[in-house]
């Protein structure tokens, strides 16, 4: 969903994937591990029908901007049938985890939130608040009630239709504010079950080390955050990327975590060997490669 620009969330991916890759081969020689990146929005490409799993990425821009163009139009159809196939037979269909963009088109496509534009851009390392669904999902309850992201948005789900989640077999997973919090820190829905096979977050889970510095420590950019947060915050973010229990371990765990639970879940069906749940390194955020 990058739309054709170069950006640290590409490299990112594929670092993740890689390492899944690795993971799979090393329990499982045999079995073909392949990859293959696609580019909805610039040339209209979309994931093959054989996959398995499926990593869609964030990208610039408004959710609303071509939500009727032919490319946006065949990869809502491409998350409806992956629901549609889920529904009927689990362990053959695709998984989704869709991140930032492609968050913000499935809450319009699947209608259960408002998409609205926020009156400042958010960015920045932020706190996420996991719901008591959330705590009870696979790949999020190791975060326990609260998990550190990476933020760059500009704009919010809000407004949650409450029975039209229901009725897909969704679930809200994480908020930007905690309900029993004293500040507020606002109203938007930060991921989300969609329905059967299509999970996705708001965030950007994906963010190593060296992608969020080459961020923050633009001129332009860090100027951009100490006029909105002031100096003290701005180098409060920098130095939190050495703690180990903030964003590194969001990198460490979640994306991780979800490819290891939806691959165990072909692996039961298929005979395959399955993964154990991903171990925390460090180094792994630290080193970009």
């Amino acid at each position: 969903m990058n739309n054709g620009v170069a950006n640290q969330a590409t490299r990112c991916f594929r670092r993740l994937n890689d390492a899944f890759a690795k993971r799979v081969r090393e329990r499982n020689p045999d079995l073909e591990v392949s990859f293959r990146h696609v580019q909805p929005r610039n040339l209209a490409e979309l994931p093959a029908d054989d996959v398995d799993i499926v990593l869609s990425s964030g990208g610039p821009g408004s959710p609303h901007d071509g939500f009727d163009d032919v490319w946006c139009t065949a990869y809502r159809r491409f998350l409806d049938r992956a629901v549609e196939r889920n529904m009927k037979d689990a362990t053959r269909a695709p998984k989704l985890f869709l991140v930032c963009h492609s968050f913000e088109l499935a809450i319009l496509h699947f209608a259960v939130a408002e998409m609205e534009k926020r009156p400042t851009t958010k960015f920045g390392v932020m706190p996420a608040y996991i719901t008591e669904a959330g705590q009870k999902t696979d790949y999020v309850a190791p975060f326990g009630y609260r998990l550190f992201t990476w933020e760059h948005r500009n704009w919010e789900a809000v407004n949650p239709d409450m029975k039209r989640i229901a009725a897909l077999g969704g679930q809200i997973i994480s908020k930007e504010s905690h309900k029993k919090a004293v500040v507020n820190r606002g109203d938007a829905i930060l991921g989300m079950h969609f329905a059967p096979g299509v999970d996705g977050v708001q965030f950007h889970p994906e963010a190593d080390k060296a992608g969020v510095l080459a961020w923050i420590e633009d001129p332009e950019h860090a100027a951009t955050v100490e006029n909105a947060y002031g100096p003290a915050l701005y180098d409060k973010m920098v130095k939190s990327l050495a703690n180990p229990t903030r964003l590194a371990r969001t990198f460490a765990l979640m994306i991780p975590g979800w490819l290891t639970f939806r691959f165990n879940e072909l692996a039961n069906a298929r005979g395959y060997k399955p993964l154990t749940l991903p171990e925390q390194q460090m180094q792994d955020f630290d080193v970009a490669v």
